[in-house]
């Protein structure tokens, strides 16, 4: 390995420290109470040091917001190449959102609930090049395409994406954050929450 590229891992392995620091910080302390002093001491560096790889914390926010982004996106992607059916991919795209919530608990808290809108409002965000949107792009392509191929019936394919995501999401937050619950078996719920969803939106067969 070159000179250059000992530094370029160096220099990634130092921001991916960053990263895991400052997403922990913000679960922790939240977004009001972040700051970069803090996730200076946590890591042991100077806050100068920090700001060479981050203008402030809005920008790591967006950062590990992003990093959780990569992955919805990469698993959706791998997803819509296999060689299924359009309801068989969505049944795994929404399978794999929700094992990620239940199995990534702190990364979910983050992306959703720490209380700042880093994407911008609703246009910012459909206008703004990101992961997130890139993830949201792919996933409603995937709804649509069981449209398109007949499995659903003809709706509007922005409609239905938001609410097999809501849905989803639901399911996440209630069974992360009402724990004395008696819920029943995650995976019980998952599988019976989808197929519930898109049984009901698939298009009537005439006798």
């Amino acid at each position: 390995m070159g000179v250059k590229e000992k530094r370029a891992r160096h220099t990634e392995e130092f921001r991916r420290e960053i990263l895991d620091a400052a997403r922990d910080l913000f679960i922790s302390d939240g977004y009001e109470r972040f700051t970069m002093r803090k996730l200076a001491q946590k890591i042991g560096y100077s806050p100068t040091t920090i700001y060479i790889y981050f203008k402030g914390k809005d920008d790591l926010l967006l950062a590990v917001c992003e990093d959780v982004a990569e992955h919805f996106f990469a698993n959706l992607n791998r997803i819509r190449n296999l060689d299924i059916d359009p309801l068989d991919a969505l049944r795994q795209a929404m399978l794999y959102f929700l094992e990620f919530g239940f199995n990534n608990p702190n990364q979910y808290k983050v992306f959703f609930f720490t209380g700042r809108d880093i994407y911008g409002d609703q246009e910012e965000f459909m206008q703004r090049e990101s992961m997130a949107r890139k993830s949201y792009l792919t996933f409603r392509e995937t709804v649509q395409n069981c449209i398109d191929s007949g499995e659903f019936r003809e709706m509007d394919a922005e409609v239905l994406t938001q609410v097999l995501s809501v849905a989803a999401h639901g399911l996440i937050v209630m069974t992360n954050y009402r724990r004395n619950f008696p819920w029943a078996e995650r995976s019980v719920l998952a599988n019976t929450l989808i197929d519930g969803l898109l049984n009901g939106f698939r298009k009537q067969v005439s006798a």
